[in-house]
């Protein structure tokens, strides 16, 4: 099987493995948009899955990123997905775009760190944060939490911008076309989306420090996030390397999914990491050793920890 491939669409609503034995378990895996690093991993998960599962159909599916995913878990249907953080916090809380709508949640895995972009190119003058005050900034596609950190980001640093809403893809076309100045995404590196701008002919990238917001972002929101760096060698133009904001991605499930299931999928994506490293670089940053119940706001379901348990897997 194609490990590249990335399945795509709605699973019909099958048994997950939420009470009760099932001949058959269809999974859809929430992921986010064409140009980032979630659909591709999840396509990945979701042919290994499908390969080394017995009986079990797993597809990856488009969506708004991380709080459309978990707006699907908490329809009852067989959905996990991948999520950044902040948003798992917000839907076991029920607060911000979970408010009335909390969702009951525990974390599968820890994976890679999502690394917060602040992109424009050297034609638009922008330098600096503040450099952006009232300019026109693509802050991540709708459902997305990209869209939530930046507006914590730009809240933090007191910058006022005119925000739309589209996603990374959409976002590099719209800058290549000059309809923004600039656009927020948080993803793994390198996302495929800003390695096409920064490979674009006549384009000169402008990657923009915003480090210095992260004290403000976590004394409102809680030690979510975290100092870190984009090396200059990940996209063409970089003259230096980027000071950012990240957080941490985990893959998460409905707090009523079986102790098997999730023992099932845990096993199967860490044991053939190798395989799903030809998905995307990213995956060679979830590890055994980053299972950590400190990375994740949610526990980790029963079914993980008994399988971090056989293999010695230290979560503490």
């Amino acid at each position: 099987m194609n490990f590249r491939k990335a399945f795509v669409g709605l699973a019909a609503v099958s048994a997950l493995g939420l009470g009760g034995i099932a001949q058959a378990q269809n999974i859809s895996i929430g992921t986010g948009g064409t140009g980032g690093v979630y659909y591709p991993m999840g396509g990945g998960f979701a042919a290994a899955l499908s390969k080394h599962v017995p009986g079990m159909q797993a597809t990856a599916e488009v969506t708004g990123g991380s709080v459309a995913n978990l707006q699907l878990i908490g329809t009852g249907k067989p959905y996990i997905g991948f999520s950044m953080v902040d948003a798992v916090k917000d839907a076991q809380n029920g607060e911000g775009k979970f408010k009335d709508n909390k969702v009951e949640l525990r974390t599968l895995l820890v994976l890679y760190p999502n690394r917060m972009h602040v992109v424009t190119t050297s034609a638009t003058g922008i330098k600096t944060l503040k450099d952006l005050n009232g300019k026109r900034v693509s802050v991540g596609d709708i459902g997305s939490a990209t869209e939530v950190m930046s507006s914590r980001l730009f809240e933090a640093a007191g910058v006022n911008v005119q925000r739309e809403r589209l996603s990374v893809a959409e976002s590099v076309n719209a800058i290549k076309d000059r309809k923004i100045d600039a656009f927020t995404w948080v993803g793994g590196l390198p996302t495929a989306a800003v390695t096409d701008l920064a490979n674009t002919p006549g384009v000169t990238i402008q990657m923009i420090d915003h480090s210095e917001a992260i004290a403000n972002m976590n004394k409102k929101y809680g030690q979510l996030y975290y100092g870190d760096v984009i090396p200059k060698a990940v996209y063409k133009g970089m003259a230096t390397d980027n000071k950012i904001a990240s957080i941490a991605n985990v893959l998460v499930a409905p707090a009523s999914m079986s102790d098997e299931t999730a023992y099932k999928i845990v096993k199967t994506i860490l044991e053939k990491r190798e395989e799903l490293q030809s998905v995307h670089a990213a995956m060679k940053e979830v590890k055994p050793e980053t299972q950590k119940s400190a990375a994740s706001p949610v526990p980790f379901h029963p079914g993980a920890l008994k399988y971090f348990k056989e293999k010695g897997i230290k979560t503490n």
